[in-house]
């Protein structure tokens, strides 16, 4: 049985993520830290209740930071709606995360299951930073840290040079970045090139029935108009599944290549991440995916229970 510690910022495609670790029978999620980004940090927080709650899973859901270190929260609810899950209805208040600070949960199952805890990343990495700065030694305690996040191969979605997750809280990545974790890392690119659902493929996957699949594919509503419309995408794509799916089984990035990942924490250059082969590797990065391993698991975990 393999642990995970998911971190996330819970919007539409982190529930996604969220699923796919909490159905597969192979891992143990040792618990999920919510950390301020897409949305402000108490309806991230209830977001990652409502999707373990449907998941019927008791995974503790713990509180992080509510800002990134040094700025301002930006949020990103004008691409996932309001509630950063398409503003459905669905009934995401009311639920009480467990007890216990995002980092000191890290730190804790870190620390308790040295070299044993695949993190991954699914937001900013304020949560992930705090609990670096506190007790650097916790790099070396990972067993693998699989990150969405970057550029990789192509442009950014929030500026030409930029993905969200990173640009939120710079400083926070470059701390996590310079730490000597082993980071695997799943740029936006990937998303773009193998994880993008248009209308029919979109329909196939709720078509399996279940509420699981409908609550997955009918959360994406909001970023799929913003997808067509702004990102010039055939339909809604799934950049936090695809890190997870890369998590959960290896063989579905086909491709990687180890490469030194700077950060820019400029004003021109915020949340950049500029890659140089040439020079000392930090970071392994993903450069191709295997779709069809992908939209298997997803039927996987979206089917019957």
């Amino acid at each position: 049985m393999r642990r995970f510690l998911i971190d996330t910022d819970t919007a539409s495609d982190d529930a996604v993520a969220l699923v796919l670790a909490l159905r597969d029978p192979g891992v143990q999620v040792e618990a999920i830290t919510v950390v301020a980004g897409n949305v402000p940090l108490e309806q991230a927080v209830q977001n990652a209740l409502f999707t373990v709650e449907l998941c019927s899973s008791q995974v503790p859901v713990h509180t992080g930071a509510s800002a990134p270190l040094t700025r301002p929260l930006e949020t990103a609810q004008f691409v996932h709606g309001e509630d950063v899950m398409a503003d459905i209805g669905l009934p995401l208040a009311g639920r009480s995360p467990h007890p216990g600070e995002a980092a000191d949960v890290m730190a804790s199952s870190i620390n308790q299951h040295p070299g044993e805890i695949t993190l991954v990343t699914l937001g900013p990495l304020t949560n992930v930073a705090i609990a670096l700065m506190r007790e650097p030694s916790l790099a070396s305690r990972v067993a693998d840290c699989v990150m969405m996040g970057g550029t990789g191969l192509g442009p950014g979605n929030v500026t030409d040079n930029a993905e969200y997750n990173i640009w939120a809280d710079p400083e926070a990545a470059k701390v996590v970045f310079e730490s000597g974790m082993p980071i695997k890392l799943v740029g936006w690119d990937i998303s773009c090139k193998y994880a993008t659902f248009g209308p029919a493929a979109a329909q196939e996957l709720r078509d399996i029935g279940t509420d699981l699949a409908r609550f997955c594919i009918d959360i994406q509503a909001t970023v799929d108009r913003y997808a067509v419309e702004v990102s010039g995408l055939e339909g809604f794509d799934l950049p936090d599944p695809i890190a997870m799916a890369i998590a959960l089984d290896p063989r579905i990035a086909t491709r990687t290549r180890m490469v030194e990942v700077l950060v820019g924490t400029g004003d021109n250059d915020r949340g950049a991440t500029p890659v140089d082969p040439s020079r000392s590797p930090n970071v392994e990065m993903v450069e191709e995916a295997d779709r069809e391993l992908f939209v298997e698991m997803l039927r996987r975990a979206l089917g019957a229970v």
